[in-house]
């Protein structure tokens, strides 16, 4: 199922996407306040409901509305994994060897999420300080229910869904600070969405195309399985330590292809357009402003 939150008649609206088309959650009896609380509440029943609705067609088709992050106000700082691919721990390595390590432990960092944005929305580039804005296509796991001390065979029950994240990136705040809090935290730096597809729909392990292109140029192209450390890793490892509560999300890194990584470096300018897209996921399109 592809969950969405949109923006209608100057009102939130969390919506089903059925192909084309976004059905509202409410006409079907579905009141979540958020997306955090459907993802905290919502059952599996609860789903086979909204799935027989949809086949006999119920539910009011939404017409007049604009893309919002699914998940707009994080309930943490979103979890981070840097390096995680190869290729582009290689292409981090050569543009600057003093702020990227080349050690291939996981390398987990936090980014703080005021507010995210989402699909068709503008990022700011903030000419006056930022120098080199940079894009970071990458898979995102939002965590169904809290998990502590997970096992390898238990990790997809605790998963609720996978969406698309934009890793936006000052890359030199991110690497003249120690911690690159800063330099990934800066407001509309996270791009999300356009929907959050449960887990149910993909075949496990994970193999997913992932791509970016600038102004139609292909930039980045991967593939999730290449990732260092996958998520039956990442969450086994967090969790021995921390609980990873309900509404989590944990972003798994980028592949090569960045703007750093080019010869020579090429960032973004206003006006800009990157689209990131995963494959069974969809396309999220966001303009530099």
């Amino acid at each position: 199922m592809r969950f969405a939150t949109v923006e209608t008649n100057n009102r939130l609206e969390l919506a089903v996407q059925v192909n084309e088309k976004l059905i509202s959650l409410s006409s079907l009896g579905y009141t979540y306040h958020d997306m955090n609380e459907l993802i905290e509440m919502i059952t599996d029943e609860d789903i086979k409901q909204i799935e027989l609705c949809l086949s006999l067609n119920k539910g009011e088709i939404l017409e007049d509305y604009q893309w919002r992050a699914p998940i707009i106000y994080p309930r943490q700082d979103i979890i981070c994994l840097g390096q995680n691919y190869k290729d582009h721990a290689e292409e981090s390595v050569r543009y600057k060897k003093d702020a990227f390590s080349e050690n291939r432990e996981a390398i987990y960092f936090s980014k703080r999420v005021n507010q995210a944005v989402g699909h068709n929305e503008y990022i700011e580039s903030n000419p006056l300080f930022v120098h080199d804005l940079d894009y970071e296509c990458e898979l995102a796991v939002i965590i169904r229910k809290d998990c502590r001390c997970t096992e390898k065979k238990d990790v997809k029950n605790h998963i609720f869904g996978y969406t698309i994240i934009n890793d936006f990136t000052a890359r030199t705040i991110q690497t003249s600070h120690k911690q690159w809090y800063f330099g990934k935290s800066l407001d509309t730096f996270t791009a999300m969405g356009p929907v959050i597809v449960t887990a149910d729909e993909f075949q496990w392990p994970l193999s997913l195309n992932l791509t970016t292109h600038v102004n139609g140029e292909m930039r980045q192209n991967g593939n999730t399985k290449n990732m260092i450390y996958d998520i039956e890793h990442i969450i086994c490892e967090l969790s021995l330590g921390m609980t990873l509560k309900t509404c989590s999300i944990i972003a798994t890194g980028t592949p090569a292809g960045v703007g750093m990584g080019m010869e020579p470096a090429s960032f973004l300018s206003p006006n800009d357009i990157v689209v990131c897209s995963i494959e069974k996921i969809g396309e999220l399109c966001n303009v530099i402003k």
